[in-house]
């Protein structure tokens, strides 16, 4: 026994004097740490002290695995915006630096899932595998990196298409009073998208929660969730996580844009972003201005718009075109938001509720719209059939107002109203239907060369679907023609116009004959 105890306490003095020996020859490194604490909560803001060398928009932790970013750096205190519900916060908790600012996840691994603005996912799956973040605020790319922009993006929807064309990189604004098809027409080009290599973003901002699931279900029904990533932040959710929503879902779409591929990205809507954000400057006492937004409410708009562009091939080739959504109040576009956004982007779609009231959906004004950039991207097959198709339709809408007064017209003045009358018809589109650019031309190309004139305004439906089915028996040749923006030369519109006056040659001799009363009532409204 006595020999036991002994080699024991050997064995104990030698361990010790190994820890002594590494413990004298280690050297003590301590790195200060920077920690605030709460000292009040608002709804969505936080005001901590006791962070002297916090940067600007840098990440902080809070208990709970609560994040916010520092907003406001005044002398004794630091405003955070609040990522998440303050619920779980007091007073007094402790407030940790990150040293980085706010980024978001991205890589291939999101196509198809439903994320919010900080990556968590809110479809039920396993959050995405990726190992490559990019910060959510990045500076726009200089007027060098960009090219023109020279390739259309199809959205489908015929009236956007021949009137009011979009190129890809441009910024093209979305505008009209609640409830006029605003986010329809977004995901209509969104499900045109399908085999066209063309990766969409969708960001809600604000939205009911009810009417983000009615999009995914049309999503999922078209198989546009392929190449569709959904950036979802209700509107019951935290006001910051509803302002960083459309720089992160950019975020995104910058990486996409960066490794040479075309994306489409839709705010819906930049209205519930404004107000977000007039909210959070509020509540960090920022002095309020014009319908009591902060001073800089262009701003970030303007920075975040104009990370939308066309790269040049040595920085990528990608391209980032971008459908903002805005709802106007009692269809005033000069209001300060409307004005700003306006002059930020390239070119605005304005849906007229008198116009949905009347049925003609999708309900775009043309007179009021415009396209700054995409008729120089458009299809030369487009430019072609739809070249004095807007000037026809603008000469219709101003007789129509001269027709309602019971103004005396003359024969050609009515021919003109007719003629009008089935454009609008023909511009008439269901919702989730896109058109291809084949059946776009075909439809078009009849109309302006008057193959429609003689069919009664009531069978101008009829009369689409028969052009409709007379594509089948177009040659394949020139369909691949058609949908690749070949050039169509006078023999090719010849030959769809062959095909199409036989398929509406029926159509029409029966349907006069059926209500021989109807042209000559349409002459004299």
């Amino acid at each position: 026994m006595h020999t036991d105890s002994t080699d024991l306490h050997a064995l104990f003095e030698q361990q010790f004097s190994h820890l002594k020996q590494a413990r004298e020859t280690q050297d003590e490194i301590l790195t200060p740490l920077e920690v605030g604490n709460v000292i009040s909560l608002s709804a969505g803001i936080a005001r901590v002290s006791g962070l002297p060398s916090v940067g600007y928009e840098e990440l902080l932790k809070f208990p709970n695995n609560i994040y916010g970013i520092a907003f406001n750096l005044d002398e004794d205190e630091v405003g955070v915006l609040l990522l998440d519900h303050f619920e779980r916060l007091n007073a007094g908790d402790e407030v940790q630096r990150t040293g980085r600012v706010m980024d978001v996840a991205v890589g291939q691994a999101l196509l198809g899932r439903v994320i919010d603005p900080l990556g968590r996912p809110l479809d039920g799956k396993k959050p995405p595998k990726l190992t490559e973040r990019l910060p959510v605020e990045r500076p726009a790319p200089s007027i060098m990196q960009r090219a023109a922009v020279s390739e259309p993006l199809q959205t489908g929807v015929k009236v956007i298409d021949a009137l009011i064309p979009i190129g890809r990189g441009q910024r093209e604004l979305i505008m009209g009073d609640r409830q006029t098809g605003k986010t329809t027409i977004a995901i209509d080009a969104i499900l045109n998208q399908r085999g066209k290599e063309v990766i969409c973003i969708y960001c809600a901002i604000g939205q009911r929660a009810s009417s983000v699931t009615k999009t995914l279900a049309l999503l999922r029904q078209h198989n546009a969730m392929d190449y569709t990533v959904v950036m979802m932040s209700e509107g019951n959710a935290p006001p910051g996580l509803n302002y960083i929503a459309p720089y992160a879902a950019t975020s995104i779409a910058e990486y996409f844009m960066q490794s040479g591929q075309d994306v489409l990205i839709v705010y819906d809507d930049l209205t519930q972003h404004a107000r977000a954000y007039r909210e959070l400057s509020l509540l960090m006492r920022r002095p309020p201005g014009r319908e009591a937004f902060p001073g800089d409410i262009f701003y970030i708009h303007s920075r975040l718009l104009e990370r939308s562009t066309h790269l040049k091939p040595q920085y990528g080739g990608g391209s980032l075109t971008a459908l903002p959504i805005l709802e106007t109040e009692a269809q005033n576009m000069s209001a300060y938001i409307p004005t700003n956004l306006i002059s930020i982007t390239d070119g605005q779609i304005y849906l007229s509720p008198t116009l949905f009231e009347l049925g003609v959906l999708p309900a775009v004004d043309v007179g009021k719209s415009v396209s700054r950039v995409g008729g120089k991207a458009q299809h030369g097959a487009f430019r072609n059939v739809a070249g004095a198709l807007k000037l026809a339709y603008a000469q219709f809408e101003e007789l129509e107002t001269f027709a309602r007064f019971g103004a005396h017209l003359d024969p050609s003045a009515l021919s003109i109203i007719q003629r009008g009358r089935r454009i609008r018809a023909c511009l008439i589109q269901p919702a989730s239907s896109p058109m291809s650019d084949a059946e776009q031309i075909t439809l078009l190309l009849a109309l302006t060369a008057g193959l429609f004139d003689k069919i009664p305004l009531i069978s101008m439906p009829k009369a689409e679907l028969a052009v409709h089915r007379a594509c089948a028996h177009i040659p394949a040749p020139l369909i691949t023609k058609l949908n690749n923006a070949g050039d169509v030369t006078k023999s090719d519109q010849q030959a769809i116009l062959t095909i199409v006056k036989e398929a509406l040659q029926d159509l029409t001799l029966s349907e006069i004959d059926r209500s021989p009363n109807i042209a000559q009532g349409e002459a004299n409204e």
